[in-house]
């Protein structure tokens, strides 16, 4: 059966390596489109990952992460039940990417001066500010050649490709931490003891009539779940409530 695969933060770092690797999805499935069509979804995740990593240390903190998964590469090496070959491949990857990320002035930087992005993203900071009629240089590379076009986003995403990379291995190590258990509720409410945990992952039955809402901290979480409403948007579920459930 088909199931609705939930994701929530329970800190503020991870909270911010979900939200870019939701615009970095974004920004790179208009490669696969035709950008002249989808320039709005794509310029606004761009700029979006831009203010991101300008207003949060997440430099630092993929750095810090990538030296935790160093150590715990280097200890799990010793497992003799590792695949080795995989291992290995994962701690070259995660010391090229400390390398890559620690020189002062980051790749991504240089998107900050690019100055046909700057004067578009001032005028995508505001509301309908990016009709043609404001923005003619930006109607003007739209009617560039599709070759030019693809060649300009994949040079501005290739920038990011460090922050990328790094957000992608610490994820998929957080999302390893843990396998799904199955829990049953009477009453559409869980609650349980949040310290250790960074990530909750809940799996819902696609057919079910009801999605979880997730409140809670590093210490203690509950997940509360809610059906539509007419009426109100939303409304609790109180009738008996069965998912999955992975704590990472």
């Amino acid at each position: 059966m088909t199931k609705i695969l939930y994701e929530h933060p329970l800190n503020e770092r991870i909270r911010n390596y979900l939200k870019l690797e939701h615009l970095f999805t974004q920004a790179e499935d208009c490669l696969q489109r035709k950008i002249s069509v989808s320039h709005q979804v794509f310029f606004n995740a761009l700029f979006a990952i831009i203010d991101t990593l300008e207003r949060n240390d997440v430099r630092g903190d993929l750095i810090k992460d990538l030296e935790k998964l160093e150590q715990n590469l280097v200890i799990w090496s010793q497992a003799p039940e590792i695949d080795s070959s995989v291992l290995a491949e994962n701690l070259q990857q995660t010391v090229e990417l400390i390398c890559q990320l620690k020189p002062n002035t980051p790749q991504w930087a240089q998107l900050k001066h690019d100055k046909f992005l700057a004067t578009l993203k001032q005028r995508f900071a505001m509301q309908g500010g990016s009709s043609s009629f404001d923005l003619p240089q930006l109607q003007f590379w739209l009617h560039q050649d599709s070759e030019i076009l693809a060649e300009d986003v994949q040079g501005w995403l290739a920038l990011l490709d460090q922050i990328r990379s790094a957000l992608a291995i610490i994820l998929k190590f957080i999302r390893q931490r843990a396998n799904f258990t199955q829990i049953n509720t009477e009453s559409g409410f869980y609650q349980d003891n949040g310290e250790g945990i960074l990530l909750l992952r809940i799996k819902v039955d696609q057919t079910s009539l009801y999605y979880p809402t997730v409140s809670g901290s590093r210490l203690r979480y509950s997940i509360r779940f809610m059906s539509p409403c007419d009426k109100t948007g939303r409304k609790y579920s109180n009738k008996a409530t069965s998912f999955e459930l992975a704590r990472c």
